[in-house]
C-alpha cells in the first residue's frame, strides 16, 4: 500500500533552509524562514527563558501529563497578555496547543463542529492558513487584502469582499505584524471591519503570532481588543514562538470568547474533546517557562525590555531598507510604515531566483522578506543586491 503513495512537494519556505545551508559562498543571507536573528546572526533565548528556566529545572515536581486543556495558570497568564482591559469579565473557555498552528487547527475543528461551513481568508497570506483550515474540512473562501506593486491595503476591497459573505461564516485576521506583508490596518479600519462582523454575524477568528513585534505589547493587541469589545463570539489564536522566543518548543493557546458564562463548560468541553483526538495532551516546557515569566513581575519586566529593544532594532533596519529600497522602488518607502518581521517586495519569482544564484540571497519565490534576519552591518550590501537586478 505504501508504494501507492506519490510524493508530496517539499514545502517552499522550509526546503530554503537547505538550501542555505548547502551554499558555501561568503556573505550568503538568508531573509527565508521567519525567525528573529541577531547582530551576530543567532536567534537568541530571552534571558527572562533562561532564568525561567533555572528555576523550572531546580523547582519542577513532576512531568507527569498536563491534562488535555493543558495548565489552566498558563493559560489565565496569557489571556490577559493578549486580551487586556477587553478580556477581564468575559466568558472565555482556552485550550493549551502545540503552537500557534495547533490553536489554529483545534479552531478550525471546533467551527466545524459548530456547523461553520467557510472561513474567508484575506490574500496573500500565511501559505499554511488554507491548508490547515482545509484539513479541518472547511470551504476556503478569500477577499483581497495587499496589493504588492503599490505596497498598499485594498481596504475597500476587502470590505467589499466580507460584506458578501453569510452569517455565520468565519474570517480569518492577523491581529498584527502581517504575515507575510506586514501591512495592518489602521485604528479607523478596524472598526469599520468590527461593525461588519457584528452586523453580518460573522465568527471572526483573529491569529495573533507576533505581539511586542510592531508597535508594542498592547498596541499590536489593539485591533484584537477592539473586536473582543464588541461581538458576542470570537476565536483567538495565539503562539508564543516569537514573542518568547520558543520556536521548537510549540507553545500556544485557543481561546472561544462568548456572551454566555454557562457556554464556557461546553465549550472547554469540545476543545478538550479535539483535543484528545488530536494529540491528547499538550507540550509542558514552553508553557511552564511562559506562566513563570508572566507571574513574576521581574522576569516580566526584562522580557518586555528585552522584546522592546528586538522591536527597535527591526524598526531601524526597516528605516533603512525603506530608504535605500526606494532608489529602485518608490513605493518601498511603504517598508517604513509596515511592522514586525516581514514585508512583501514587488518582485517576480525570476528575480528571487536570479538574486539566489548571483547573490547568494535566500527567499521565498513569492518575494517576502525576513527583514528579522538580517544583521544591521548587512543592510546596505544586501540594498546594493536587490539595487543589481
Amino acid at each position: 500500500m505504501f508504494d501507492a503513495l506519490a510524493p508530496q512537494p517539499d514545502d517552499p519556505l522550509l526546503a530554503l533552509i537547505g538550501l542555505y545551508r548547502a551554499d558555501a559562498r561568503p556573505g550568503k543571507v538568508d531573509l527565508g524562514v521567519g525567525v528573529y536573528r541577531d547582530e551576530t546572526g543567532a536567534t537568541p533565548i530571552f534571558r527572562a527563558v533562561k532564568e525561567a528556566e533555572r528555576r523550572l529545572v531546580e523547582t519542577q515536581p513532576t512531568k507527569a501529563y498536563v491534562g488535555p486543556e493543558g495548565d489552566p495558570v498558563f493559560l489565565e497568564r496569557l489571556w490577559d497578555l493578549t486580551a487586556g482591559e477587553a478580556g477581564r469579565g468575559r466568558a472565555v473557555a482556552g485550550l493549551q496547543t502545540p503552537g500557534g498552528s495547533g490553536a489554529l487547527r483545534i479552531g478550525g475543528d471546533l467551527l466545524v463542529r459548530l456547523g461553520v461551513k467557510r472561513i474567508w481568508l484575506g490574500m496573500p497570506t500565511w501559505p499554511n492558513h488554507a491548508s490547515i483550515f482545509q484539513a479541518a474540512g472547511l470551504e476556503i473562501a478569500t477577499y483581497p487584502f495587499f496589493d504588492i506593486p503599490s505596497q498598499s491595503v485594498l481596504f475597500e476591497r476587502m470590505v467589499e469582499a466580507l460584506s458578501g459573505a453569510a452569517p455565520g461564516d468565519a474570517v480569518l485576521l492577523h491581529a498584527s505584524c502581517h504575515n507575510p506583508t506586514g501591512a495592518n490596518l489602521s485604528a479607523e479600519q478596524w472598526r469599520a471591519v468590527t461593525d461588519l462582523i457584528a452586523a453580518r454575524g460573522l465568527m471572526p477568528l483573529v491569529d495573533i503570532a507576533y505581539q511586542g513585534y510592531g508597535r508594542g505589547l498592547d498596541e499590536d493587541a489593539a485591533g484584537l481588543r477592539m473586536l473582543l469589545a464588541a461581538v458576542p463570539e470570537m476565536l483567538v489564536a495565539v503562539s508564543c514562538s516569537k514573542s518568547f522566543g520558543l520556536y521548537r518548543e510549540r507553545t500556544g493557546a485557543i481561546y472561544a470568547a462568548c456572551g454566555n458564562a454557562d457556554a464556557v463548560p461546553a465549550l472547554r468541553s469540545n476543545l478538550a474533546a479535539l483535543a484528545r483526538v488530536n494529540y491528547s495532551m499538550p507540550p509542558d516546557h514552553g508553557s511552564a517557562i511562559v506562566s513563570t515569566i508572566l507571574g513574576d513581575e521581574a522576569l516580566k519586566a526584562d522580557w518586555m525590555a528585552e522584546i522592546e529593544a528586538m522591536r527597535l532594532r527591526i524598526t531601524a533596519i526597516r528605516e533603512r531598507l525603506a530608504a535605500g529600497l526606494s532608489r529602485r522602488w518608490q513605493v518601498a518607502t511603504a517598508i517604513r510604515e509596515q511592522e514586525g518581521m516581514f514585508s512583501l517586495l514587488p518582485l517576480e519569482a525570476a528575480d528571487v531566483l536570479k538574486l539566489r544564484a548571483e547573490q547568494a540571497i535566500y527567499m521565498p519565490t513569492s518575494g517576502r522578506i525576513n527583514i528579522a534576519g538580517l544583521k544591521t552591518a548587512e543592510v546596505d550590501a544586501v540594498i546594493e543586491k536587490f539595487l543589481s537586478l
